[in-house]
């Protein structure tokens, strides 16, 4: 199916951002053995990439309003509709000179989540999709894992960052999860995870304490591609809880049951 308009929009932003990021990524290496470090460098990176994706989407539709990681809210005079934006999502994976990482661009109408963009320029990966008309990879159809059973799926997770509660409960519900899969990932990088459950690389994903701009496209995508995406208590409130589980029907209910019964036991 052609791109739409809007995703046409989307992708042209992610790919010109994507540039900037690619080259910032390519001097990273060298910067590794200076005393300073890298993290004023990847910073300016990330705010590079933010200003080029913010400027290129608010020349296509004027008037949008935005919530981005660096500069936050951003009112437009367009009310309805709302870009949401992590110009580079694996900040960690980034500094470090791992190549997972992408920007993410998601779009609200009326509160209502309608489109995404995952793009990692690395390995130049664009995933899309739009409301109704499916995900895909680099224009290729993409679906979710058919596997029914726990004890056969690969389960990505996000560990809370250095600072932020949650590690106990974290630990206590891998230890449950693990208990019962065929493995768990952690990549580093929300967006990627989606984006990958999306494509059937991983079978389902949970995670607590990310940010709306870390999963808002790849929840688009990931919906699009036949997941069922809801928070920790089977709702809708992802971007508001900052809670999120990921997967076809069996994969998604088998871990509500296993979040739950970790729940319980704590």
């Amino acid at each position: 199916m052609p791109a739409s308009a809007l995703i046409h929009v989307m992708m042209r932003a992610a790919r010109k951002a994507g540039r900037s990021l690619a080259r910032d990524f390519g001097e990273v290496e060298q910067l590794q053995v200076s005393i300073k470090g890298p993290a004023n460098f990847v910073s300016a990176a990330d705010h590079r990439a933010e200003q080029i994706i913010h400027d290129e989407l608010a020349r296509a539709r004027p008037g949008y309003g935005f919530l981005m990681e660096e500069r936050g809210v951003v009112e437009g005079a367009d009310a309805t509709h709302r870009w949401i934006v992590d110009p580079l999502d694996g900040t960690t994976n980034f500094l470090h000179s791992i190549p997972i990482f992408a920007i993410s661009i998601g779009l609200e109408r009326e509160g209502k989540l309608v489109a995404g963009v995952i793009y990692n320029p690395v390995m130049d990966e664009m995933y899309t999709a739009e409301k109704g008309k499916g995900a895909f990879l680099n224009d290729r159809r993409i679906r979710v894992a058919a596997r029914t059973s726990l004890a056969d799926s690969v389960i990505v997770t996000g560990i809370p960052h250095r600072g932020r509660p949650g590690h106990e409960r974290f630990l206590a519900e891998c230890r449950t999860i693990m208990g019962e899969v065929a493995g768990v990932r952690r990549f580093g990088s929300a967006a990627v995870d989606l984006a990958w459950v999306a494509a059937g690389r991983f079978d389902g994903y949970w995670e607590r304490g990310i940010l709306p701009w870390d999963m808002a496209a790849g929840i688009v995508i990931a919906r699009e591609a036949g997941a069922i995406v809801t928070d920790a208590d089977g709702g809708q409130r992802m971007l508001e809880t900052g809670e999120i589980i990921v997967g076809n029907s069996h994969v998604h209910k088998g871990l509500c049951a296993l979040v739950t019964r970790s729940a319980a036991a704590a």
